[in-house]
């Protein structure tokens, strides 16, 4: 494998498979408890095939571009990329499997024991039986392969149990010496049911719980699916598929983006494959079978793999009642002087407030719209959406909004990855209340999260709003750490309608005095906000850079990046996924740090902080320092102009610094070492004392009041 990286940069979509290992290093933590193993187990799996249906097609689509000889980051061919990237994943892959066998061992310890079908007791026979005749058999689909003239289309990342059939030979016509005696073999595939929970928990017995997965119900019961067939011996191995999901938009200018976005989702159950995954245990003729008939060559990831795909379903995996074996959920807190009782918006009259979710409730960004549309004062709300939740309480609230005669405008992404159809969904839905949809913008994809009501107040028109690092979905607001500004900041939320007014006339390119808006004064003002730390370093004044994002991966950003430490400027760099940026070299980077976080919760705020001569600035942001959110969407960054909660957030930046459990550093080896505890030093896990941080301040907060 080509492990040689470009002397200033690291590759992108390494940095990002280093960012999934990093994943699996929680799977395999025994520190970490041993269903939310499991469920790291499944992230990981998960989040393999989000690489594959984007990263991987995209370097694929380029090497068949016929570019053969053109270099990309890293200074490699994308041909040599697709085999290191392939290469990676292989061990991955083997890691994972041993992982597994280790939880599963664990697990028996702890009397859950997971079974497959050889490994059945008396009690369970009958029991799976009922259950694949009831439940399973009526969702079958199952196909004879061997007479078809055309290969069937598997669905992307479903899971299917290729299945081979060594039939009886006709013994009337070896008697008769008519035919010379032979095996034949059919072929055939059987699609794992998807609306059927894959973890099947059996009866228990005494003090044992047996889970056994929905591939091995089938296997058990294979002689009732066959029955018709005259088989000598019969075998089933998964296999899986993966396409390339990139979004291919016609130009047509007859139809509308909703009719463009939900016909290119459709396409996708046609794109070209880029992985196949197989049982390493399968017959080499049943695999030569499949990949004949399927068409997968060596442009496409062909990765051997164990009995089992698909295991991001393990992210589901029923708890069985064993709380001890998961992660203890802590209560959300209160936002101190916020209250789900009265009235928010009389509060954020007076003053900002921050929400931290999910260590604080996020059920108080709900409230705030359920009052916004109920308030006879308020007259329009405008909101973006990118990732909704299933049953979104926002869409609730906004549609109630409208019910009661507010103007209610929403900008809804429905290039969202992977939610495009359910944002499709919801656009349709709120197009029959009533509400404003927009589109977007040609070529811009809206990631920024902003919401603007205005409501009439002594005869004039008041604005409030908030403004976050991350979607406006309840769901993901359980796991994923975001922060909000509360804000009636009036000159903020002027620039907040502004953005509005682009979405709606987008040729017509607005100043903006307080917020950082991509794509067009974003690279431009990050680029004087660290060229001020660097004439404050060479002035001998204090000058440092703390930034805390998703990912950083733009070469122009990492060079300024770079410059600044060169010129002295101290650098931290809270980075969860990819960094091209390779941190202490010599004459290059040796004034910047960089760790990773990877605990229970996602890390995904973005915080940006810059000293400013020891009189901080302090900015929230939708933003990663990534050339797509640089230039190629509309993002915004929020300055923070409140002091208690430009503490809180610089606090909350060194809080995370101090990790010395979960971080890991970044470097150019690729190796995810743990940062070190020294052997006087406590432990100091940054999530859980992120949480410490903010309940104390509630807790001061309720004594205040006595």
């Amino acid at each position: 494998m080509n492990t040689e990286t470009n002397y200033r940069y690291i590759d992108r979509e390494k940095s990002w498979l280093t960012f999934n290992a990093r994943v699996l290093q929680e799977a395999a933590d025994e520190a970490v408890p041993l269903l939310d193993r499991l469920r790291f187990l499944g992230i990981f799996s998960n989040n393999l095939d989000e690489f594959f249906r984007v990263r991987f097609a995209a370097i694929r689509r380029l090497s068949l571009s016929g570019e053969t000889g053109v270099k990309i980051l890293g200074g490699i061919t994308a041909q040599q990329l697709l085999k290191d990237i392939t290469e990676i994943v292989i061990k991955q892959q083997a890691d994972s499997l041993k992982i597994l066998s280790d939880i599963e061992k664990q697990l028996e310890k702890e009397n859950i024991i997971i079974v497959n079908e050889n490994e059945l007791c008396q009690e369970h026979q009958e029991y799976v039986h009922d259950l694949f005749i009831q439940k399973v058999s009526p969702e079958l689909v199952t196909i004879i392969l061997n007479d078809l003239a055309e290969f069937p289309l598997l669905k992307d990342t479903a899971g299917y149990l290729a299945i081979k059939l060594v039939m009886n030979t006709d013994e009337k016509s070896k008697v008769l010496g008519l035919v010379k005696p032979k095996n034949e073999i059919r072929y055939a595939i059987i699609e794992i049911p998807k609306n059927i929970n894959r973890i099947v928990v059996l009866p228990s017995i005494g003090e044992k719980q047996y889970i056994m997965l929905l591939d091995d119900v089938i296997r058990y019961n294979l002689s009732s699916i066959f029955n018709i067939f005259d088989y000598k011996s019969i075998s089933a191995h998964m296999i899986k598929i993966t396409r390339d999901a990139q979004l291919d938009i016609d130009s047509d200018m007859s139809k509308s983006m909703l009719q463009k976005i939900a016909t290119s989702v459709k396409d996708r159950r046609i794109g070209e494959p880029v992985r196949f995954v197989y049982d390493k245990t399968i017959d080499k003729d049943t695999l030569a079978f499949f990949l004949n008939r399927m068409k997968i060559d060596s442009t496409d990831s062909i990765i051997p793999g164990g009995r089992y795909h698909n295991r991001r379903d393990y992210m589901d995996f029923p708890n069985l009642g064993r709380f001890d074996l998961l992660y203890q959920q802590k209560k959300p807190l209160d936002v101190p002087g916020l209250s789900l009782e009265g009235s928010i918006l009389n509060k954020i009259a007076k003053k900002d407030f921050l929400i931290f979710a999910p260590y604080q409730s996020y059920s108080y960004l709900i409230k705030f719209l359920r009052e916004a549309a109920l308030d006879p004062k308020v007259s329009s709300i405008k909101i973006t959406l990118y990732r909704l939740a299933k049953n979104s309480q926002i869409i609730s609230s906004l549609i109630n909004a409208a019910k009661n005669g507010k103007r209610v405008v929403v900008q809804i992404e429905l290039q969202a990855r992977f939610d495009e159809a359910n944002n499709i969904s919801y656009a349709e839905q709120m197009q029959q209340e009533g509400i404003e949809l927009i589109f977007g913008i040609k070529g811009l994809k809206v990631h920024s999260k902003i919401c603007v009501i205005e409501r009439f107040e002594e005869g004039k028109t008041k604005r409030y709003g908030f403004i976050s690092t991350g979607n406006f979905n309840e769901s993901t607001a359980k796991f994923y750490t975001d922060v909000t500004l509360l804000t009636s900041h009036q000159q903020i939320l002027k620039d907040v309608t502004k953005i509005f007014d682009f979405f709606e006339i987008n040729y017509r390119l607005h100043r903006y005095k307080h917020l950082i808006v991509s794509p067009h004064y974003s690279r431009g003002k990050f680029y004087k906000l660290i060229d001020r730390e660097i004439h404050n370093a060479l002035a001998g004044r204090p000058a440092y850079i703390n930034l805390k994002m998703n990912s950083l991966s733009d070469i122009a950003m990492i060079d300024k990046l770079y410059d600044a430490s060169n010129a002295g400027v101290k650098m931290k760099l809270q980075i969860r996924g990819i960094c091209s940026l390779i941190p202490g070299i010599k004459g290059m980077s040796e004034n910047i740090e960089a760790i990773s976080i990877v605990d229970n919760f996602l890390e995904h705020s973005r915080l940006f902080i810059f000293c400013n001569d020891n009189n901080p600035e302090v900015f929230i942001s939708s933003a990663d320092f990534m050339t797509r959110n640089l230039d190629g969407r509309v993002e915004v960054t929020c300055p923070i102009y409140q002091d208690d909660i430009k503490k809180q957030l610089i606090d909350t930046f060194e809080v995370g610094w101090k990790g010395n459990v979960k971080a890991r550093f970044h470097s150019e080896k690729l190796d995810n070492k743990y940062r070190i505890r020294k052997e006087d030093e406590p432990v100091f896990r940054a999530q859980l004392e992120t949480y410490n941080y903010y309940k104390n301040q509630q807790d001061t907060s309720k004594d205040n009041l006595f």
